[in-house]
């Protein structure tokens, strides 16, 4: 997305990139207290593996300097640390999220007394430049306003030689599946969100997002255009998910 833009995508919608900032921070802190449950029921916890998987192949090591954006309630940050705790060591890892009902909600976890939680936007983060060996980013880049710029963030925080790594939603390859991933994307998600969160349009929101965020090869084009060497994306579960690797250079 560029300045000279004078619409962004929210959902099926188009806004002006002054309105949505406010309109995604309305969904998440309406969503909070039933964030982490929904999770689990929408994807039958199949999001825990994809987070594991993602984790993994960061490999994260004792010492390193981890920030997490939109991070949300911790889920992402708290594997991080438990996986350099089971190799005898410690990490700093920041989680920042612009929802404040959702690091309120992140505080309450039990798991997230080893992070540091920061307050903050992705496309203008109050962070020091070149300070972060990993920058991770998990179902949370296809809400930014800019993409460009979030992405130009993620680079000026890192280190020379900083890993960039986001886990998003994609689309998906697996003939067939395409079809019952959608039915269930808009019969059964704004449905259950009504029921548990409370909220419908949010997660009908989140179907709509999903479908107007650049598959991945654009994606990995993206990466490429800020600087980001060695890009490489993997699929999972036929596509539903995806991860983006890409190395400081």
């Amino acid at each position: 997305m560029s300045d000279a833009k004078s619409t962004v995508p929210f959902g099926f919608k188009d806004v002006g990139p002054e309105e949505k900032p406010a309109l995604v921070k309305d969904i998440f802190s309406s969503v909070a207290h039933r964030y982490d449950l929904m999770n689990d029921l929408m994807s039958f916890r199949v999001h825990r593996l994809w987070k594991d998987e993602f984790v993994a192949w960061l490999n994260p090591q004792p010492g390193m300097s981890v920030l997490d954006v939109a991070g949300g309630t911790g889920d992402i940050a708290a594997r991080i640390d438990h996986r350099v705790r089971a190799k005898g060591g410690e990490a700093m890892i920041t989680v920042c999220d612009a929802s404040l009902p959702m690091i309120e909600q992140g505080l309450t976890r039990g798991d997230g007394e080893n992070l540091l939680w920061l307050c903050g936007d992705a496309e203008r983060l109050p962070v020091a430049s070149s300070s972060h060996d990993a920058y991770t980013i998990a179902f949370g880049i296809r809400n930014a306003t800019h993409l460009d710029r979030v992405l130009a963030e993620a680079y000026r925080v890192l280190k020379p030689g900083g890993r960039f790594l986001c886990l998003e939603f994609s689309k998906v390859d697996v003939p067939g599946l395409d079809r019952l991933y959608d039915l269930y994307s808009f019969s059964v998600l704004p449905r259950l969100g009504e029921i548990v969160a409370g909220d419908g349009a949010a997660y009908r929101y989140l179907a709509e997002s999903i479908r107007r965020f650049p598959g991945k090869r654009i994606f990995a084009a993206a990466i490429a255009r800020e600087g980001f060497g060695q890009v490489k994306y993997r699929n999972l579960s036929g596509g539903i998910a995806a991860m983006h690797s890409g190395w400081k250079l």
